[in-house]
């Protein structure tokens, strides 16, 4: 591998404080970032904190240090107020004030979060469109339905900005090496996506599919396992994209395999994956490594080291980037890793849409590996009629090809949360399936298609533009600022959490256990916990996000797996690892059969923070956590969940 320049593996604080340089290979951060200034009062005499290892440890002593110092809360009414939290949270973070800008834009294009009193912390990845944008052009769309000399509805599909999809089969192979049609408003997405993401169309070919699994199984179902055996994966929890992968290419003939996380702290088993990548014998063709920059359940971030040692011993890489942050691609350094795949999707509006598309990248010169294969998942982008006909009228096109798409209402597309409706009447969910079987494309989306060719022959490609206000925002805003933002965020929220301890309780039980990293300077914008009662029993996952929605707070809840104990927490084994359905498994070190046939592990409750997310935000789940330090509380809810919706509260995790 190359070595690394002086201005790649460091950044100099804009703030003029000490930077943070740091290398790709030795430390898990994706980037290097500017640390906030530790006052104290030998700050003038001391000398200049310049490595890295110094910078993070100052911001994470100095957070728990200075927030909410030598204080437990054992009672949700004894927090503090909003306004003081706030006050003493700006005074261990001054630089917070510098990204008040992205409030400004919560306030204009999302107004909507503060209108409803909305916390939303179940987003991971990023957005296309603003609620004010996509308000405008409802708006103007009911305008002209209403302008009209010709009385119409609105379409079905006039609650979905700009665009909804329609599924198409077809070989990936011969997609990535002949091309296909391509409407312009696709066209226009791509080149956004691919500016967005840094990717040039020199190197790299991309794939609108339906979702992020549907990309997974594109390439598990194109992908040689019949001659490259191994299928290596490194997911700290159950993604059902991963699942799928796993699930397609052990059909094709694979070999699965993991890497494995320590207890408690979730970190990778190095050693264990090491000798999963190097190859006793340097033959080639290895397999697929399949790596995620980091965990969008815990936080976790890795080292970039694993991608790099994985190719020099013969495997292909995929990267899954749907869990990066904002600009985080800004960082990655593809250019130096050039990964064979890279997979991300994108949802359409914070808060309000979380609908989009997935994105497979695929290495130009990585195509000649793949086999042919059928695959359902490729999608065509379909734009709303009025943006058709607005095209048919700036370029003088005749009106019969938009004509033909009024008469067909275009009643077989659909977003996400919908379903399509092939000609042979096999319907197919839309949202992320295992499960994607279409026979043939519909006959209205065939007249789509015609419609499209026919407007791109009028030489209309050049005036059509695409308005992604949300990945706007996102550029204007920059890495630096809007990482400094959810870290500050995310690190005054897991030490206010582990400020909650149970009353009249031996040294004060937690109530809350964090799993994965915890105070840290480089942990991602995720965060996985449970809540556990005065005798040390976990409550439900399903029932925390739950009760969570009533307070109109959004969380999620996952499943972390491939937890590896060392023979110290082998009792602690026991008592911790459960099924998906919350059923406790006493195991021990010597069934490891069994861990692997019932899927032991442990069910969490998840927050993921956006660059949307606020300081108000965090209180709001802070304070809500809280409460279950009463413990009528939790019974007085569960009893009420449980007799409104007439049904327990053990539900599967999807």
């Amino acid at each position: 591998m190359p070595s690394l320049g002086k201005n790649e593996i460091s950044q100099t604080c804009p703030h003029g404080y000490g930077c943070c340089p740091t290398s790709l290979f030795n430390s898990s951060s994706p980037s290097p970032l500017p640390s906030q200034k530790i006052t104290t009062s030998t700050t003038a005499t001391s000398k200049p904190r310049n490595s890295s290892s110094e910078c993070r440890h100052s911001f994470a002593a100095t957070t728990t240090s200075s927030i909410f110092p030598n204080t437990k809360f054992t009672n949700h009414e004894s927090l503090p107020s909003l306004q003081e939290s706030l006050g003493e949270f700006n005074r261990v973070y001054p630089q917070y004030s510098e990204t008040e800008i992205v409030d400004r834009v919560r306030a204009k294009e999302y107004y909507h979060l503060s209108f409803s009193n909305h916390t939303c912390l179940d987003y991971i990845g990023i957005g296309l469109f603003s609620y004010y944008q996509r308000q405008q052009h409802h708006d103007a769309s009911r305008t002209q339905v209403a302008s009209s000399s010709t009385p119409q509805s609105p379409p079905q599909y006039s609650d979905i900005p700009f665009f909804s999809i329609s599924y198409k089969t077809g070989n990936l192979k011969t997609l990535l090496l002949h091309g296909g049609k391509e409407s312009e408003f696709e066209s226009a997405m791509r080149r956004r996506m691919m500016r967005f993401l840094n990717i040039s169309e020199n190197d790299y070919f991309m794939v609108f599919t339906a979702n992020r699994t549907s990309a997974f199984k594109l390439v598990a179902e194109s992908y040689p396992f019949q001659s490259r055996k191994k299928l290596l994966t490194v997911y700290d929890y159950e993604s059902e994209a991963v699942e799928a992968m796993i699930s397609c290419s052990e059909k094709r003939g694979a070999t699965a395999m993991s890497a494995e996380f320590s207890w408690p702290r979730l970190r990778i088993q190095s050693e264990k994956l090491r000798k999963m990548i190097v190859s006793k014998r340097k033959k080639k063709g290895r397999g697929l490594f399949v790596f995620p920059l980091h965990s969008r359940v815990t936080g976790a971030r890795y080292p970039y080291l694993w991608m790099s040692i994985a190719q020099e011993n013969g495997w292909h890489v995929l990267i899954d980037a749907c869990a990066l942050g904002p600009k985080d691609m800004d960082s990655f350094g593809l250019s130096l890793f050039r990964p064979d795949f890279l997979v991300c999707s994108f949802y359409k509006v914070f808060g309000d849409n979380p609908t989009g598309y997935g994105c497979l990248f695929v290495k130009k010169s990585a195509i000649s590996i793949l086999e042919p294969s059928t695959c359902a998942g490729i999608v065509n982008l379909v734009p709303e009629r009025r943006l058709l006909q607005q095209l048919s009228e700036d370029s003088s096109v005749e009106q019969k090809p938009t004509s033909i798409l009024q008469d067909q209402e275009l009643s077989s597309l659909t977003s996400f949360s919908g379903r399509i409706e092939t000609t042979q009447s096999t319907k197919v969910e839309a949202e992320e399936s295992s499960e994607l079987q279409i026979t043939e494309v519909p006959i209205e989306v065939k007249a789509h298609e015609e419609a499209v060719e026919i407007l791109e022959n009028k030489n209309v490609r050049e005036s059509f533009k695409i308005e992604c206000r949300c990945l706007d925002q996102v550029d204007s805003l920059g890495l630096v600022l809007i990482t400094n933002r959810t870290r500050y965020l995310i690190n005054w929220l897991v030490n206010s959490m582990l400020k909650l301890k149970h009353p009249n309780t031996q040294g004060g039980v937690p109530l809350v256990k964090i799993y994965g990293p915890k105070i840290k300077f480089d942990r991602g914008p995720a965060l996985a916990f449970n809540v556990f009662d005065w005798k040390g029993e976990k409550i439900e996952p399903v029932l925390v996000q739950k009760l969570a929605d009533r307070s109109n707070i959004s969380l999620s809840y996952g499943f972390l797996h491939h937890i590896w104990f060392a023979d110290k927490y082998a009792e602690e084994k026991g008592r911790v690892l459960q099924t998906k359905e919350g059923r406790s498994q006493g195991v021990n070190a010597s069934n490891k059969k069994k861990d692997r046939d019932n899927n032991l592990g442990v069910t969490v409750v998840t927050a993921a923070l956006s660059f949307l997310a606020n300081f108000e935000d965090m209180y709001k789940l802070w304070a809500f956590v809280a409460k279950f330090l009463d413990a009528d509380f939790v019974e007085k809810e569960r009893w009420r969940y449980t007799s409104l919706n007439q049904k327990t509260v053990q539900v599967l995790i999807p």
